[in-house]
């Protein structure tokens, strides 16, 4: 199933959770609207609250508390969203200035904060336990992981095993939160609901390792970011990390001071001939294939249904994307 095929699938949940996003990005704070429209205008694909619409449906639920779920979701990643360019001073997002760029940082992180509460204000209106229990973990852990990543910047010990916790807390926590939490509301087993959140969390795995593959591949039109940031924030991203453990000893220190200093765009060449030498890409994308088949395997215990390919489509196209 092709991502044309699994939007029309979703369409009319996903129109109603954009919607419910735009009734509450509304502030009496023209600031805030600014700031708030501007970020989740911009161009964004709603892969996690699309999780949970998918997932909900997989799993036959017919109410409609996975919109409000879904905008949630939305409005956690976005907050992350701003917060995260303000530390890594980008300049560039989907293929527009980022919020911090154009309104600078100090309403950029004031506004993250704003979507932050407005999350849990809809988290209240729930008023499921379980629920606010796994969303507050997750917010928490997400924390967690962008000061870990923090950590390994200009640090090229860096190993696997760092990267790899990194990536679960910041990335593929909250797309596990956004699959088990539609097994939550549907009263599924506890079976279900393990299976739901391994699928959200080795699909998010596998969507950021190829995130962090496109920062050296991508076309910058494609991709909406400038190629090579991470390497220029001294971010130890596995395919540095894999090409460092192959590499011959002179490719090796080129690679290590790149990390340490934060590589500039004239070592960007030499390291992607490094990259190709190492057959380092290739790696990551065959570890991004392994995390896609764990998730498709997970959900072997829902029964089939289009919505079910869905999911299963999405764990293939996150291992196989191009932007």
């Amino acid at each position: 199933m092709q991502l044309d095929a699994i939007k029309k699938l979703s369409d009319q949940d996903m129109s109603a959770v954009n919607e419910l996003i735009f009734k509450e990005l509304e502030s009496d704070v023209a600031l805030i609207n600014q700031i708030s429209f501007y970020i989740v205008n911009s161009g964004g694909k709603r892969i996690r609250p699309l999780l949970t619409v998918l997932a909900a449906r997989a799993l036959a639920y017919q109410q409609d508390q996975h919109i409000k779920l879904a905008a949630i979701i939305e409005f956690i990643h976005t907050s992350t969203l701003l917060h995260d360019d303000v530390v890594d001073e980008s300049e560039l997002r989907r293929g527009k200035d980022t919020a911090n760029a154009r309104f600078g940082n100090a309403a950029s992180v004031l506004v993250g904060d704003f979507l932050y509460s407005r999350s849990f204000q809809l988290m209240t209106q729930l008023q499921n336990l379980k629920v606010m229990d796994i969303l507050a973990d997750a917010t928490n852990v997400i924390a967690e992981g962008e000061v870990l990543q923090l950590i390994n910047c200009n640090d090229p010990d860096t190993d696997e095993a760092r990267y790899f916790e990194v990536i679960y807390c910041k990335t593929a926590k909250l797309f596990e939160a956004a699959t088990r939490l539609a097994a939550v509301i549907g009263e599924q087993s506890a079976e279900v609901e393990l299976a739901m959140q391994n699928y959200g969390k080795y699909l998010g795995t596998a969507f950021q390792i190829m995130d962090d593959v496109l920062d050296y591949v991508a076309d910058q039109a494609e991709m909406g970011k400038n190629v090579g940031d991470d390497l220029a924030e001294g971010k130890p991203t596995l395919p540095l990390i894999y090409a460092m453990e192959q590499a011959e000893p002179s490719d090796k220190t080129l690679i290590s001071e790149a990390i340490k200093q934060g590589g500039s765009r004239d070592q960007l060449e030499a390291i992607l001939a490094i990259l190709d030498k190492t057959k380092a890409l290739d790696y990551c994308r065959e570890r991004a294939a392994q995390e896609a088949q764990k998730a498709i395997d997970a959900l072997s215990i829902i029964a089939d249904s289009d919505y079910k390919q869905a999911l299963m489509s999405l764990a293939n196209i996150a291992a196989d994307r191009a932007a």
